[in-house]
C-alpha cells in the first residue's frame, strides 16, 4: 500500500468533514471525491441523524458521480473517506465503477471499538470493501489517522452511550 502525501491531504479532509458531522450531532463518517486529475469534485458527511439512516457521505458521492461523471472519469476518480465503505455504500461504489477507494479506518477496526464501548451491534454485517465489490481497488487502513478517527467515534459513542 502506498499512501501519498496528496493521498493523505485528501484522507485528512475526510477527518474534518467526520468532525463537522460528530459536531452537529450525527456518526463521524466524511468522504471526499477526487477527479483523476486530482481536483476535488464532491465532498460529504453523514446525515444519518437529520434526514435517514441510508444519508452516508459515500452513498452521496456514487450518486453525484453517476448523475455528472462519465464512465471513464468515474473509473479515474479516487474516494476518500474517514471509514471503510459499509456494504450499501461499497455496492453504490462498484454499480457506477468509480476508482479507488482510500479510507482512514477499516470497519472490523470500528465494530472492535464499538463493543469494547459497549455500542450494539449495526443492522447490516460488517464486510470488508473487496467482498462486496471484489474487483474493487481499496486502500486502507492509515495508521497515521487511526487515534484521531477513533477519538471522534468515542466522542459519537458516549453520546449514544453515556458514562
Amino acid at each position: 500500500m502506498t499512501i501519498t502525501a496528496a493521498d493523505l491531504r485528501h484522507l485528512r479532509r475526510a477527518v474534518e468533514l467526520a468532525r463537522l458531522a460528530l459536531q452537529r450531532g450525527d456518526e463521524p463518517f466524511g468522504s471526499v471525491l477526487v477527479s483523476g486529475a486530482g481536483r476535488e469534485l464532491f465532498e460529504d458527511h453523514n446525515h444519518v441523524v437529520e434526514l435517514d439512516p441510508t444519508q452516508h457521505p459515500e452513498l452521496a458521492i456514487a450518486r453525484w458521480a453517476g448523475a455528472r461523471l462519465t464512465p471513464d472519469e468515474r473509473s479515474a476518480a479516487t474516494v476518500y473517506t474517514s471509514g471503510e465503505h459499509c456494504p450499501m455504500c461499497a455496492a453504490a461504489h462498484g454499480w457506477v465503477g468509480l476508482g479507488r477507494i482510500v479510507y482512514a479506518v477499516g470497519s472490523a477496526q470500528l465494530s472492535r471499538w464499538q463493543t469494547a464501548w459497549g455500542c450494539p451491534p449495526g443492522p447490516v454485517a460488517t464486510l470488508p470493501i473487496r467482498q462486496v465489490v471484489p474487483g474493487a481497488v481499496v486502500e486502507g487502513p492509515v495508521p497515521e489517522l487511526e487515534a484521531e478517527v477513533k477519538g471522534l467515534h468515542e466522542a459519537f459513542a458516549r453520546t449514544v452511550r453515556p458514562t
